[in-house]
């Protein structure tokens, strides 16, 4: 009886301290586990209503691009053809002066040299200051300024070669010849990207080459009907 005795006050302590921290601590994790799931609900919320809002932006901002470029394509297009038009009687004479593959001509006249630089000089500052684009136009419209720029090259290279010594003078000349073959095949790769976004825009085919012979490495238009 007296050992019973003794081991009641103990079991009933060992019962408190099981009892009375133990519960505690559950009852604070019960109440975080339940905090956790009611906050959860209305945070799942926001993140869904800001994914909402940011997928919106996001096509907001590619409509915009796509109205942006389809405008900026039929500019590149007029520009194009208006700087093509330009280049063609530069193009025709330094033909004659420099023929692709063959032996230079009879030497152009300085002022009409002078006139090639104007015509060159005049398309290089018109893609000096490009508005901001999508890629494919950027590409498109790089091309043809780099190759206004190789063209106006090698029309300073035939002004120079005017004032070389006659015994130097075919070496210059060779050099205007092989810039102004870079400067046609360049705008020919260039003016096919145009081409290519003038079709997936919905507005056909735009055929904006420059002359070109066999031998310079240019492209050439293709059998698809201008606009169409």
């Amino acid at each position: 009886m007296s050992n019973r005795t003794k081991l009641r006050p103990q079991s009933r302590g060992a019962a408190q301290a099981a009892t009375g921290p133990g519960r505690r601590r559950l009852s604070t994790l019960a109440l975080a586990f339940a905090l956790g799931a009611l906050l959860a609900g209305p945070i799942g919320a926001v993140v869904a209503s800001d994914d909402s809002s940011t997928n919106d932006q996001v096509a907001q901002l590619r409509a915009e691009e796509a109205r942006r470029d389809a405008a900026q394509i039929v500019d590149l297009t007029t520009q194009a053809r208006q700087v093509q038009e330009s280049l063609v009687p530069v193009l025709d004479g330094l033909a004659a002066a420099v023929p692709v593959n063959a032996a230079a001509g009879p030497l152009a006249a300085p002022a009409d040299v002078t006139g090639w630089q104007a015509t060159t000089a005049k398309a290089v500052e018109g893609f000096a200051d490009p508005p901001s684009a999508g890629t494919g136009v950027n590409i498109a419209r790089s091309g043809l300024a780099a190759a206004v720029r190789a063209l106006d090259l090698a029309v300073d290279t035939y002004a120079a070669a005017l004032a070389v010594p006659p015994a130097n003078r075919a070496q210059v000349l060779e050099l205007a010849g092989r810039q102004r073959d870079v400067a046609v095949a360049a705008w020919s790769t260039a003016a096919t990207q145009l081409d290519v976004l003038n079709v997936d825009a919905g507005n056909g085919h735009a055929h904006v080459f420059l002359p070109a012979v066999p031998g310079q490495g240019a492209l050439t238009a293709d059998g698809a009907a201008e606009g169409k």
